[in-house]
């Protein structure tokens, strides 16, 4: 069928429904369902207090946005190289050495837009479509869409509290063959740690059977008693992801890094070229100044530190007393199966009773996060102590 444009020229009718990638169909991340209902009954007037999201409540440190200024006000903003400013990756290998006494050459270092991006860089480089990789459950819910959307295929590790709800060997042994493990340490939403001999296993399993480990580190330096640890002094294969959105408070920015094995640099670097050309300049020269902020960014671990423990002392009084231990990052990952079976249900009754926002476990565990939400106390104090008491009295 033939119709008359307004111009009178014949232009072609297509049908209305035109194909959609199946890759396209991923589960809606329920945190940003969470803050859109959040968002439209603070519109209402009514007092909402946001523990849904993991977005640190103090922004970017002062000193990053001074250098963000002094960026624009010089001008000549423009495209860097796709792995970055010099300045910044010697910035980033300075700290390793400084953080985990690793050296780590320039090249094998890539400033990426976002943690985000970088996984998408790391997971197009490292694996083939059809590849199986490894990850633990319950997880960040973008690791197994991201899979999804590029051809993937996720093999669940399913942890529980006694294994700190992290992966072990004995789970990788029994899943079969893999090409890859995912890790998060510092996890979301469990807050829980691979640190000592249960890294060291886990990093000697995948040496040994060749597996391509990934460890997710964007909350590196968010810790309540011991330090989180890289892998990247014994995981020669290894990639590691990390950025400046959680400890650094920039996550509007957009900017992560990448520390690679020497034999993906090259590669990766082109593709980083074609997909993305670079990250955005400021946020590079801002971030380069925000490894400065340090008085600032540790008074923001003390922040949630103190959240953290109003939070550990009044859940057990609401009748919450079984939380993963949150080492690090900035949530709890309660279970409330005594009050419901269904999170999602629980999450939207507590919003539209008290106010407060949370987030369904299901997000991060589609089989048994029904008995889960997890709570983020990445805001204000006021905020975290407002909530809490909401949350003791809407249970009691």
């Amino acid at each position: 069928m033939v119709e008359a444009s307004a111009s009178g020229t014949a232009a072609r009718s297509f049908s209305p429904t035109m194909k959609i990638s199946g890759r396209a169909d991923v589960a809606p991340f329920y945190a940003m369902e969470v803050l859109k209902a959040a968002n439209e009954k603070a519109a209402q007037g009514d007092s909402v207090l946001h523990l849904e999201v993991g977005e640190p409540g103090r922004g970017a440190p002062a000193g990053a946005i001074s250098a963000a200024h002094a960026a624009l006000d010089g001008g000549g903003i423009g495209y860097t190289e796709a792995f970055g400013l010099t300045d910044l990756r010697r910035r980033i290998a300075r700290y390793y050495q400084e953080t985990h006494g690793v050296d780590i050459s320039l090249n094998r270092i890539a400033v990426t837009t976002g943690s985000s991006g970088g996984f998408v860089l790391s997971l197009i480089t490292a694996f083939d479509v059809g590849d199986r990789v490894a990850l633990g459950v319950p997880c960040y819910p973008a690791y197994r869409n991201m899979f999804k959307a590029l051809g993937i295929e996720p093999v669940y590790l399913r942890t529980t509290m006694a294994t700190r709800f992290q992966p072990t060997p004995e789970m990788l042994a029994e899943a079969g063959p893999v090409d890859g493990l995912l890790i998060a340490s510092p996890a979301n939403p469990t807050g829980t740690m691979l640190i000592g001999q249960p890294l060291t296993d886990i990093i000697d399993h995948c040496n040994s059977q060749g597996v391509r480990l990934i460890s997710d580190e964007i909350y590196h330096g968010i810790t309540y008693g011991p330090q989180a640890e890289t892998i990247l002094a014994r995981a020669p294969g290894g990639i590691v992801l990390n950025g400046f959105s959680k400890y650094y408070g920039m996550t509007g920015w957009r900017l992560g890094w990448m520390i690679l094995p020497q034999d993906m640099a090259a590669p990766m670097e082109r593709v980083a070229q074609n997909l993305y050309i670079s990250s955005n300049a400021v946020s590079q020269r801002a971030a380069l100044a925000a490894f400065d902020c340090g008085e600032e960014l540790e008074g923001n671990v003390e922040v949630y530190r103190r959240n953290r423990d109003i939070l550990l002392d009044a859940l057990p009084r609401a009748g919450i007393t079984e939380m993963a231990p949150a080492d690090g990052a900035f949530y709890i990952f309660a279970n409330v199966s005594r009050f419901t079976n269904d999170s999602m249900d629980f999450c939207a009754r507590l919003l539209a009773e008290t106010g407060v926002a949370v987030t369904p476990g299901i997000d991060f565990d589609p089989e048994e996060g029904h008995a889960y939400v997890r709570i983020s106390f990445a805001g204000e104090t006021e905020t975290v102590r407002d909530a809490a008491d909401r949350l003791v009295s809407w249970l009691s």
